[in-house]
């Protein structure tokens, strides 16, 4: 959510940003109500005082003096509960378009409309050259007895898989990996409750906007978290933490859940746009204070690029572009991995850059040590490992001629000494 102060401050900033994001806000419609709340307000406290100045006059008239001095209290409730009824109607439409209204972009990210518009700024690894003709994951998984599609959709549905067998193993062993690599560069390991209440996702900004992709438990007025980043960017929501305690460095393993609507006949093939999948997800909560989120920025792209890299993965990183952001983007650096089935790089991390949008929204602050006033922290994320997507490139660039796939060396002690998964 953006300070209102800044919108009233600069309001064609936010109509640009708007534009800029693909998002419909009417920001005029929301300075007039808040320009009619705040004078409502101003007008509410006025009659207080008022009436507080009457209350203490009354007892001491009498006659029509103090009969006048009833009347004007009587005028005064009147006004009272109009002014009420003004700020019970208007309230609820100001509080949604506040909820609405877009975090501007860095000066440094690039104009476009959508996705195919992101502009790559760096790649690492070479692409394997096979001397064969590869398989891609499915048909490795299913010769491998490892990955079994036509069971789960018969139980679940379209969009579902079962890993077994060695291929369970290798999933397992990329997220233990992915921790232990984070908890090594000093982030605290989480397990976290997938299940939110509506707050939390409000807070980190899901609602409104990402309500038709979430799994919603009507009846206990909870939903299944899309990504981990909710319940650890969410864990202080309400508190006021001490500076000293500023960064905190969280990284968590999850079950995740997407109900991926709209997303038909898209990337319906194998494992890579499916309904349950499990993720390391890295949060950092630091200072208000840009250069600090900058730099952690680029800290935690840093650490998703070296998992990749220790997995021997070919990558680009890519800019993404305005139309391309989220609502409280302030900046995004997509990490696409190369996965030979698809002939092209797929989206496997997304490092996000918030400042205090999210915050905001949680009410999660700090008491700054200086000025020793409460301010909103600034929040940032990425992936550090989704599994099973980032087994297609791990299956379909380690596979052998024989049709057997060699394990990444780092991988193994995750495996118990296992080298190769094979038939």
């Amino acid at each position: 959510m953006i300070d209102i102060k800044l919108i009233r401050e600069n309001p064609m900033a936010y109509k640009t940003a708007c534009k800029a994001k693909n998002f419909y806000v009417d920001v005029d419609r929301l300075l007039q109500l808040d320009n009619d709340l705040r004078k409502a307000k101003t007008r509410l406290q006025e009659i207080t005082t008022e009436k507080n100045t009457l209350g203490k006059s009354i007892p001491k008239l009498a006659g029509d003096e103090k009969q006048a001095l009833l009347n004007k209290l009587s005028e005064f409730k009147n006004e009272e509960a109009a002014l009420g009824e003004e700020i019970k109607r208007s309230q609820p439409e100001f509080d949604e378009l506040m909820l609405q209204v877009p975090q501007p972009a860095d000066d440094d990210v690039p104009f476009g409309k959508d996705d195919t518009e992101n502009v790559e700024i760096a790649k690492w690894g070479e692409i394997r050259q096979f001397d064969f003709e590869p398989k891609d994951h499915i048909q490795l998984g299913m010769a491998l007895d490892i990955i079994d599609v036509e069971r789960a959709v018969r139980l679940a549905g379209t969009r579902n898989y079962f890993l077994k067998g060695a291929g369970a193993m290798l999933h397992w062993a990329i997220l233990r990996y992915s921790i232990d690599y984070m908890v090594g560069k000093g982030y605290m390991p989480f397990a976290v409750p997938m299940l939110m209440k509506n707050e939390a996702m409000a807070g980190t900004g899901y609602y409104p906007g990402s309500e038709e992709q979430t799994y919603r438990m009507e009846r206990d007025e909870l939903n299944l978290a899309g990504t981990a980043e909710v319940p650890l960017t969410a864990y202080y929501m309400g508190e006021i933490l001490p500076q000293e305690k500023l960064p905190q460095k969280f990284v968590g393993l999850s079950t995740c859940y997407r109900r991926e609507a709209g997303a038909a006949g898209k990337d319906t093939y194998g494992l890579y746009r499916i309904h349950q999948f499990d993720k390391v997800e890295q949060v950092v909560i630091c200072e208000n204070d840009p250069a600090e989120s900058t730099k952690y920025h680029e800290e935690i792209r840093a650490n998703s690029e070296g998992v990749l890299q220790t997995l021997g993965i070919p990558y680009r990183v890519v800019k993404v572009c305005t139309g391309d952001l989220g609502r409280g983007q302030a900046k995004k650096y997509d990490i696409e991995a190369w996965m030979p089935s698809r002939k092209s790089y797929g989206e496997t991390h997304s490092a996000s850059k918030f400042f205090d949008f999210q915050s905001r929204r949680l009410n999660l602050r700090y008491k700054d040590n200086q000025t020793k006033k409460n301010l909103f922290c600034h929040t940032l994320n990425n992936t550090v490992i989704a599994s099973p997507r980032v087994l297609i490139p791990v299956l379909e660039l380690n596979q052998n001629k024989d049709g057997s796939v060699t394990i990444p060396q780092m991988l193994r002690p995750y495996m118990g000494g296992m080298e190769r998964i094979q038939k």
